[in-house]
């Protein structure tokens, strides 16, 4: 069952008239580069939309894992959102105070999941605000839900996937870091990443699947970026990016034009820029 209008993505409209609905749940999913220098969660406790949880992406993560936020087990997942009173049967919204930033990350992780009641919230918080919608700095009081899920490996893939499909070429792989950091003509964030991008990767930046306002551009809008892209949206497509945040914008706007064959590659840049024996290609 759809979330809202298209299933992935709801506007603030939407969600002003579905607010007080029994089974919706809300999930403020801020989440900031920490050159940033932002406390996600103080803003969260700050200001929020009515009724709100704090979806934690660093700490909703593999913790056995040293690279980034990687999607946690399938029992940790449970554990939280049980913890955080998202239970079975409930529908959920995403958003984020940048607009459509991190939001598609936890969208993401959902569906990796198993889950299709989710949603991200268009244009997030600052759309919200701007309509003139109510926030508040109350917390919701939790209680522990029956939440089921079940890994789909269909959503996600791992660096030796990737590798294969670079010798392959059945599923396209689709970069959403800016074009500076995709030709290596500027450094990663990171320290100790090697600059450029995956060989045979295309790229899309994130942000030209945006408006201006920071909301998702228009189905015609979207297939024009991704084929003048050089993408084939009749193939399969692997996202990527630089830690697996933003590659669920690309994910999300692909959904959006409904493209189902679409993978996320989790480790992203964060490790194929690790590893001196991945090929690099620069330009």
């Amino acid at each position: 069952m759809a979330v809202g209008e298209t299933g992935d993505l709801v506007s603030v409209e939407w969600l002003a008239k579905h607010l007080g609905a029994p089974d919706l749940r809300i999930l403020d999913a801020s989440w900031f580069l920490p050159a940033q220098g932002r406390d996600a969660r103080a803003e969260y406790e700050d200001e929020h939309i009515p009724g709100a949880r704090f979806f934690d992406i660093d700490e909703i993560s593999d913790s056995a894992s040293d690279l980034p936020h990687m999607a946690p087990p399938v029992e940790k997942f449970i554990s939280r959102m049980r913890a955080m009173g998202i239970g079975d049967g409930h529908r959920v919204v995403v958003y984020d105070s940048t607009g459509l930033f991190s939001a598609p990350r936890v969208w993401w992780l959902f569906r990796l999941m198993g889950k299709s009641d989710i949603a991200v919230l268009d244009g997030g918080l600052p759309a919200w605000k701007a309509a003139g919608h109510p926030v508040e700095d109350d917390l919701p009081l939790l209680r522990d839900r029956h939440f089921t899920a079940r890994r789909d490996t269909t959503k996600v893939r791992d660096v030796t996937q990737v590798a294969a499909q670079v010798k392959l070429g059945q599923e396209q792989i689709v970069d959403a870091r800016s074009p500076a950091r995709f030709k290596g003509e500027e450094e990663e964030p990171r320290p100790g990443l090697r600059a450029g991008h995956i060989p045979n990767s295309l790229n899309v930046y994130y942000r030209d699947v945006l408006t201006r306002d920071g909301t998702m551009k228009s189905q015609d809008e979207l297939r024009t970026v991704f084929q003048a892209a050089g993408v084939d949206l009749n193939k399969p497509i692997i996202t990527t990016c630089g830690s697996g945040v933003t590659a669920a914008i690309l994910s999300l706007a692909l959904a959006v034009i409904g493209h189902r064959q679409v993978a996320l590659y989790d480790g992203s840049w964060a490790e194929w820029g690790m590893y001196p024996d991945l090929k690099v290609v620069q330009g």
